[in-house]
């Protein structure tokens, strides 16, 4: 089968972009900032020192910090409830009855 035209465009557009050090991809945002962030974008695509200040400035203020795993049983370690030995009472019921 063959490479229709707009494929061979697309992958050709793709490798142009490859040999500049881009990358094309998609991000989801809200509607109302997404001027901002095509002008984010189009900033830290350029190659110059301005970029580099605003890439730092950027990662400073969201760090650059990969999410690290068990946070969640950190938060639960430090919770004032550890060690209380707190259970709370159910009141029991024998359910109900079921024809086989």
């Amino acid at each position: 089968m063959s490479e229709t035209s707009q494929r061979r465009a697309v992958k050709k557009y793709r490798s142009r972009l490859a040999e500049r050090g881009l990358a094309r991809f998609e991000v989801l945002g809200r509607d109302a900032d997404r001027a901002l962030i095509r002008s984010l974008a189009r900033r830290l695509a350029e190659d110059c020192p301005e970029a580099e200040s605003l890439r730092a400035t950027v990662r400073q203020g969201i760090g650059d910090k990969a999410p690290r795993k068990g946070g969640i049983l950190e938060a639960l370690r430090r919770s004032p409830l550890v060690g209380a030995d707190a259970v709370a009472p159910r009141p029991f019921e024998t359910g109900r009855k079921v024809d086989l």
